[in-house]
């Protein structure tokens, strides 16, 4: 019954008169397309099947897994088996009076079925990486890095599996043939093997996180994780322009990961005002009731005071001159006076440290370095903590009858 179907056409030619080699070609060709109008028929309903079926399963479940599928056409490259399906039986019954063609069309469908087979693979393990990177133990991983790495194996197979069916040897034979090339294979290979480690050490030292605040001046990077692959990082600057780094660069060069600083309980405010060296004094008696008026320091002035006179009094000190025993001084008092405004600034964590330090005096003047942390880690937030802890201490100096060292400008030139 398949015969007669299948030889119609060359038996219905034959009888019109026209050549046996003739009508044996032109019936190969009516069958081959009606063989590919079947076969584009089948994929044609077995899509709509699949897809729809898919479709309808990912609004019915709770997992967003088979979203992906759909996402990455995994029920579409899914409907072309069925055509191969349909099409590897009946090729050697169109084929049978024609071994040559029949030897050729074989490979290209074998060839095609192993592209096919690598397309899936790529779909699913795609459809893999996009649901992992939702799940929250697995968002920061550089999953990107392990599918590259699994695919590259997967294509090189597939090409081996061609090389095979074109050629008609053993796989074994082509693997022979790269391991005697394995030098030239290190070489070509030598970025994705030195990416694949350094992935496998980033993830396994968790040096850094998707996600992740990093700078690395030497390449211009300051900005967040956004993809960490097999060859490259991709890192979102804060101007929005990315910057890609080698991914073995991670593990071979400096870099800074700021992700110590936003999951602890604060962001460091670390700056200095410079002092004129000039303008540090010792503060007098008749001052004392002046600068006991702040609020910040009124307490410690009456305890401060009280010691003070005591070792003077205990140590019979000549205070005709302000300089013998002890005394308090203006920078002195300026210090404790930053210490009590920090301390109670709402936007310092007062369970990190807060320091005020009087560093080396320099030529610029004696440093005075705020050392504390802002509770709010975001940097526009960040910013303006500082900016107002400054403003107000910038103001106060004068105060204290201190000055800030500042370079002359061409106005102070021009005034003296």
């Amino acid at each position: 019954m398949i015969e007669k179907i299948l030889y119609w056409a060359n038996d219905l030619l034959v009888r019109q008169g026209v050549n046996s080699e003739m009508a044996g070609y032109a019936n190969l060709l009516i069958n081959l397309v009606a063989l590919a109008i079947i076969a584009k028929l089948f994929h044609f309903f077995t899509r709509k099947l699949i897809i729809g079926f898919f479709v309808r399963l990912a609004r019915k479940s709770k997992t967003h897994f088979d979203d992906y599928l759909v996402r990455n056409r995994t029920p579409r490259l899914l409907a072309h088996l069925v055509p191969l399906a349909v099409i590897i039986p009946i090729l050697p019954l169109v084929l049978k009076d024609f071994p040559k063609i029949a030897t050729v069309v074989d490979e290209i469908v074998a060839i095609y079925f192993v592209m096919l087979s690598l397309w899936i693979v790529r779909s699913v393990l795609r459809t893999i990486k996009d649901y992992m990177k939702t799940l929250e133990s697995f968002r920061d991983k550089p999953i990107d890095s392990y599918i590259q790495v699994f695919m590259i194996f997967a294509w090189m197979i597939g090409v081996l599996i061609i090389f095979s069916i074109i050629t008609g040897k053993s796989v074994w034979s082509f693997l022979g043939a790269f391991g005697a090339a394995s030098a030239i294979l290190l070489l070509i290979f030598k970025d994705t093997i030195l990416g694949f480690v350094a992935s496998i050490q980033v993830s396994v030292n968790d040096i850094v996180r998707i996600g992740d605040w990093i700078t690395m001046e030497k390449y211009g990077a300051d900005g967040d994780v956004t993809e960490i692959n097999l060859v490259t990082v991709k890192v979102r600057n804060f101007d929005n322009t990315i910057t890609t780094i080698p991914t073995y660069y991670l593990i071979s060069d400096s870099f800074k990961n700021w992700r110590g600083m936003q999951v602890s309980g604060g962001r460091r405010i670390k700056r200095s005002l410079f002092i004129k060296v000039n303008s540090v004094r010792f503060v007098g008696q008749n001052e004392i009731e002046k600068f006991a008026k702040i609020q910040f320091l009124s307490e410690y002035m009456q305890h401060r005071q009280r010691d003070i006179d005591k070792h003077n009094q205990q140590n019979n000190i000549d205070k005709s001159l302000l300089i013998n025993g002890r005394n308090l001084t203006n920078l002195g008092l300026f210090r404790k006076y930053i210490d009590q405004y920090i301390g109670a600034h709402p936007a310092i964590n007062k369970d990190m440290m807060i320091m005020t330090r009087h560093l080396q005096p320099t030529t610029q003047g004696i440093p005075i370095e705020i050392y504390a942390f802002s509770r709010d880690k975001r940097w526009e937030n960040y910013e303006h903590i500082m900016a107002d802890i400054f403003d107000h201490l910038i103001a106060a100096v004068s105060f204290f009858d201190l000055d800030l060292f500042e370079l002359p400008s061409g106005k102070d030139f021009k005034n003296a």
